[in-house]
């Protein structure tokens, strides 16, 4: 992939499969339902890099994909920001992001996010999760634990509600390949 899909793909991909939906599985609320959701997301990416000044002390700074040559092993930090514009409490909504192909998941910020090493057919803690290969001749099926270079999506499900007018951010971050 050269540099300039794999900006397009670190730019578009969190912000085209964010979904959200008050109260309700998003694949199960129809468009017109999102829409009047009080429920708003934005999305982020930022390339994170150490960069030590002229005393020597480190520093790190973020940079957007379209401002740097983003190349294998930087560091990406997805940032959504969720905001409740409505008067009312909200919870029980859902966010969903994909890992943009490029990138390898390394870490959520909540505690209470799942990942899904299957499309998002199946969520969990990703030390709980397994997936099937093939052995090494690749004749027979084995399932082996999930490991980061799995994860295909984060998942927030919002139990706690939020104050209407709030914000909240979350966050995962990956590397890319």
């Amino acid at each position: 992939m050269n540099k300039r899909m794999l900006k397009a793909a670190l730019r578009l991909a969190p912000l085209a499969a964010i979904t959200a939906g008050a109260l309700f599985n998003p694949a199960q609320v129809a468009a017109q339902d999102l829409a009047r959701s009080p429920i708003s997301l934005t999305s982020e990416v930022k390339i994170e890099r150490v960069e030590v000044g002229a005393n020597g002390a480190e520093k790190v700074k973020l940079f957007s994909p379209n401002d740097i040559a983003v190349v294998p092993g930087d560091k990406v930090l997805f940032t959504l920001q969720v905001q409740n514009s409505g008067a009312e409490p909200a919870a029980g909504f859902v966010a969903t992001n994909p890992l943009p192909a490029p990138v390898r998941f390394t870490s959520v910020t909540e505690v209470w996010a799942d990942v899904s090493v299957d499309g998002g057919l199946t969520w969990g803690k990703l030390a709980n999760l397994t997936v099937k290969t093939k052995d090494a001749a690749g004749t027979t099926e084995i399932e082996r634990a999930a490991g980061p270079e799995d994860v295909t999506h984060v998942r927030w499900v919002f139990v706690d509600p939020i104050a209407a007018g709030a914000k909240k951010t979350i966050s995962y971050r990956g590397v890319v390949k």
